[in-house]
């Protein structure tokens, strides 16, 4: 990896970190590539990127490269950072090893999503963590017609509708009383926000399915919102598309931490006493 690309969160802590990394690439022989993902001018050639930020900072890249099959290196430079997993203080620890080919790639499994006005696309993307339909300004509810694979699921009155990836089930939809799903599995979790029927509860449904929602109500003020990134209007019998994307985010795992470890940390999940080898 001779290529690297970084990515910067425009924030002190950031700033300071790049003093520090650059030289030590360059010692390396490393070439620096600064990419900035606000321009969404596709990625320069490069081997690998380092993502400097938060949650945020990661799936605003997620988006940029989504296809390019690029290695990501995700170091936490935000509050919980539960995707950027790798603290400041292991950056260096894992770079020696990622340089030595010594590391694991985690691919995370991707969302497709096409929003259609009548039978024009207004947007296309692929996103990591989820695509999520809401009421956005309205003070009332908001009536959905939710089909999988054709097939009629539910009319669901509420505020919204979360379709999250296995990634995105510690984001948003856990929030929202979804489950936590191992990112390796490839599932899709579809989560109502505030349902006026409380029966209507989240379901994991297979990678494999593709889901259509379509806006019932007549008023205006709804919006898709992807990634908590990009925000668009929603409009009577809109449809929005969702199914598991082509390809996949290549992220670098931590050498030095577990995705169990994180839940303990960052999640507080079954947070406790941690038994020794022996036990």
């Amino acid at each position: 990896m001779d290529r690297i690309g970084i990515v910067l969160k425009p924030n002190a802590r950031g700033k300071i970190l790049l003093e520090k990394l650059i030289p030590w690439l360059s010692e390396r022989k490393k070439k620096i590539v600064m990419i900035d993902p606000k321009k969404k001018k596709g990625i320069p050639r490069v081997d690998m990127i380092i993502v400097l930020g938060g949650d945020g900072t990661l799936l605003s890249v997620a988006q940029l490269i989504a296809g390019s099959h690029i290695p990501i290196l995700s170091v936490n430079l935000g509050h919980l950072g539960f995707l950027t997993e790798v603290p400041s203080d292991e950056l260096y620890s894992n770079l020696t090893k990622i340089f030595m080919n010594e590391y694991q790639r985690d691919l995370r499994m991707m969302l497709h999503c096409t929003i259609l006005r009548g039978k024009k696309k207004v947007k296309t993307a692929t996103v990591l963590n989820d695509v999520v339909v809401n009421k956005g300004s309205l003070g009332r509810l908001i009536k959905m017609e939710i089909r999988v694979d054709g097939q009629f699921v539910a009319s669901l009155r509420g505020d919204g509708l979360i379709i999250a990836s296995a990634t995105g089930s510690t984001a948003y939809t856990l929030s929202s009383g979804g489950p936590i799903v191992h990112p390796s599995v490839d599932a899709i979790i579809l989560t109502p926000i505030a349902p006026h029927i409380p029966t209507n509860r989240p379901i994991v449904i297979p990678a494999t399915s593709e889901i259509r929602v379509i806006l019932k109500s007549e008023e205006t003020g709804p919006v898709v919102t992807l990634d908590g990134q990009d925000v668009f209007p929603w409009g009577a019998n809109d449809h929005v598309d969702i199914r598991a994307a082509d390809d996949r985010l290549n992220l670098i795992r931590s050498t030095e931490r577990s995705y169990y470890q994180s839940l303990r940390e960052k999640l507080q999940w079954g947070a406790g006493e941690v038994p020794s080898v022996s036990e």
